[in-house]
């Protein structure tokens, strides 16, 4: 698929050196380092909250698995959560988020905050292909329809492995599985299906990047881009890029600096 610029308008003014990063699903808050240093070193002030509940490393709270107060988080909380502190910031941030943390943006930025946004591989919001029954397979049991929702759910090395780490070897799968994997929620995923993830994609907004990977096997490229396609313009920046050979986890892959340049410049473009 195509970069597409759509700037839309002649009118630039400098963008805040502020930025918020948002955790995904079955990911610890540690899969933004490289990214908060690589920004920090460009000039930013980076922050990246740990989800409710989720204030420890990974291996810890795989530990504390099944996790009750985890297992309460809910996308309507989650997102009131990070808008708290985003308002709570002295000016206006730009928000990056991964997956979940990407659908977290999209409603983050309806809500008129933010001053840019990114969505990396964003977990897509009803409306977006959802009932492709290949998309509700790979995150049905996530969902727990048949388990207690007391509980938490930790993705299994195996799932790991063929859904988000796809296409590296089996040394690097392990070593990341136990770097960043987490238990979660699983009514927040049921969450993301339902009317609390509603995007009105006809809100004029502030600019907004979708990036998605080809090689995807959580969130396949297909849904990103319906995702973008969905929203109107209205005199409102949006725009898009997929990246060959991209798995869904974008952290430590060979290739991470290449999507935060690309990020990086998309931000300088849009100023």
């Amino acid at each position: 698929m195509t970069y597409y610029w759509l700037q839309t308008s002649s009118v630039k003014q400098a963008l805040p050196k502020s930025v918020v990063f948002i955790t995904g699903t079955f990911f610890g808050n540690n899969c933004w380092d490289e990214w908060k240093l690589y920004f920090n070193s460009k000039g930013y002030k980076c922050v990246a909250p740990a989800w409710p509940y989720k204030y420890a490393p990974p291996e810890e709270l795989r530990n504390r698995h099944p996790h009750a107060s985890m297992a309460l988080n809910r996308l309507t909380d989650l997102t009131d959560y990070f808008a708290a502190i985003i308002k709570a910031l002295p000016e206006k941030p730009i928000i990056i988020g991964h997956a979940l943390g990407g659908l977290v943006v999209q409603l983050l930025l309806q809500r008129g905050l933010g001053t840019a946004g990114v969505a990396i591989h964003s977990f897509p919001p009803p409306g977006v292909s959802l009932l492709k029954f290949s998309f509700l397979k790979v995150w049905w049991k996530a969902m727990g329809f048949f388990a207690s929702t007391k509980k938490t759910y930790l993705i299994s090395f195996k799932k790991w492995k063929d859904d988000i780490t796809n296409g590296m070897t089996y040394e690097q799968q392990k070593r990341l599985y136990y770097k960043y994997a987490t238990p979660e929620s699983k009514l927040i995923i049921r969450d993301a299906f339902k009317w609390m993830a509603k995007i009105n994609f006809k809100k004029q907004r502030v600019p907004l990047l979708f990036i998605s990977g080809s090689n995807d096997q959580l969130i396949p490229v297909l849904l990103n881009y319906d995702n973008y396609k969905k929203y109107e313009m209205n005199n409102s920046i949006t725009d898009y890029k997929e990246f060959k050979g991209r798995s869904h986890l974008v952290f430590d892959e060979s290739a991470w600096r290449e999507d935060a340049d690309f990020i990086l410049h998309w931000l300088e473009g849009i100023e």
